[in-house]
């Protein structure tokens, strides 16, 4: 049975996350299947040892820089919502309308359900699965992370709490048995010619690795302390995150020559058979399950609420945002999540919005940064519990490097760019047109459209 949350009464989800669950939240997200695979597209673009790190170094700047914007915002607002209630408040509710639409539509469900293939697909390292049995398999862990979720946050924090340390496990057994094997190939220092190009096009692959670090922010109002333990936890997680794929790297490139590195498909399988003999191969599938099914709970747990906060002011639909009565989660919006990610999963449509998922999400994590600027005009009296070490120079960087990534897609990658794009800007008559019936026919929005 679930309640429907009244005008004067916006629904509210107690907070029940403390500074490990959230950090867990940060580093089980951004640790999925990428470190196992795209390390070598990396190596492709930028085909040195040093050029690699640093690519990987950078990103993760980056990404820490985009940390920084999201905390201060967050503890400004704590509040459920993330992205969606600061484009709304900095910007225009419009801005933070597509922006949950985008992450409806092609971002959140494509990512859950490219989680879900993987978790078939590398299930089948033990087992042989094929066809419909894989696609039943994936659809499985939808439903029982789901599931998980929807019967307390409390039961959805100890899942993303279990699987991340059994991925971290992996991980660090496989660092240390690589960078401790004998006869390591020497890592060259001088790299050979590159452009800022090439460069750019690695770090989108190394930006999709560590994307998911923005997700706290969708949970900021189940959190304790959030004032203090967002900020803590963002940096942390994406600290760990860092630092664990540069020793990966190091690791890959300890064993395998930089040619063979530019060709493998799955370094991390190629290094884990050659150092860990004929348990290599098991121990990592073992760690991309476990960091599969971590990613695909995160991803359904933290964009739910993103869905709840925009149904809560009446520009989604109603009901994502009602309130479970008696497990306290954001029932209908969860169940949301899962029925679209699982439509997806069984047409296959996934793997043409994947291509435009990262491209999005860097445009609407950009567009935060400038509403944080947009904010210290706005309110400049506003209680800000944590304020962003180095602005105004910190945010100008952030934005002028995410508008050149941006930029950047757009040149290197247009087709899928411009759809992206066009999916995106598709949400504006629905804004204008289709949202307004539900605000008037429930009396009106308060401050939701201009």
């Amino acid at each position: 049975m679930t309640s429907r949350a009244q005008p004067s009464s916006p629904p509210r989800l107690d907070r029940q996350l403390g500074l490990w669950d959230a950090t867990s939240i940060v580093v089980g997200i951004i640790l999925g299947a990428g470190i196992f695979v795209v390390p070598g597209l990396v190596a492709r673009s930028l085909p040195s040892p040093t050029l690699i790190l640093a690519a990987w170094f950078f990103s993760g700047v980056l990404s820490l820089l985009g940390a920084l914007v999201f905390s201060e915002l967050g503890a400004m607002m704590p509040e459920t919502g993330g992205h969606y209630v600061f484009l709304r408040e900095g910007l225009a509710p419009v801005a933070g309308f597509l922006c949950g639409w985008t992450y409806f539509l092609i971002i959140q469900p494509s990512v859950t359900a490219y989680l879900a293939t993987s978790f078939s697909i590398y299930l089948g390292y033990f087992i042989p699965i094929s066809g419909w049995v894989a696609k039943a398999i994936s659809l499985a862990l939808i439903f029982i992370l789901c599931g998980a979720n929807y019967v307390g946050t409390r039961w959805g924090a100890s899942v993303q709490n279990f699987f991340t340390v059994m991925k971290l496990a992996g991980l660090a057994l496989l660092i240390w048995s690589a960078l401790a094997a004998p006869s390591p190939q020497p890592i060259m220092v001088a790299p050979p010619a590159w452009s800022m190009s090439a460069f750019g096009v690695a770090m989108i692959a190394c930006l999709l690795s560590y994307d998911g670090w923005s997700y706290l922010s969708f949970v900021a109002g189940e959190v304790r302390e959030p004032q203090r333990n967002l900020l803590r936890a963002a940096a942390l997680g994406l600290a760990i995150c860092c630092v664990i794929y540069l020793l990966v790297n190091m690791a890959y490139l300890r064993v395998l020559p930089m040619e063979e590195f530019i060709r493998a498909e799955r370094p991390g399988s190629m290094v884990a058979e050659r150092v860990l003999g004929k348990w290599g191969g098991m121990v990592v599938t073992l760690t991309i399950l476990c960091s599969v099914i971590g990613s695909t709970n995160g991803q359904i747990m933290a964009p739910a609420r993103m869905y709840f906060a925009q149904a809560a002011d009446r520009l989604f639909f109603p009901a994502f945002a009602r309130v479970h009565s008696r497990f306290r989660t954001p029932s209908v919006a969860l169940l949301g999540v899962g029925f679209w990610s699982s439509i997806l999963v069984l047409t296959g449509v996934w793997e043409a919005l994947i291509d435009y998922a990262l491209f999005a999400t860097w445009v609407f994590a950009t567009l935060v940064g400038v509403a944080l600027v947009a904010l210290r005009f706005k309110k400049p009296q506003a209680a800000r519990p944590y304020k962003m070490w180095g602005y105004p120079a910190t945010a100008a960087v952030y934005i002028l490097i995410g508008t050149a990534f941006c930029v950047n897609t757009l040149i290197e990658r247009t087709g899928p760019a411009l759809v992206a794009l066009g999916i995106i800007l598709a949400g504006i008559p629905v804004f204008y047109v289709t949202l307004r019936k539900w605000t008037n026919s429930s009396g009106g929005a308060t401050n939701s459209l201009p």
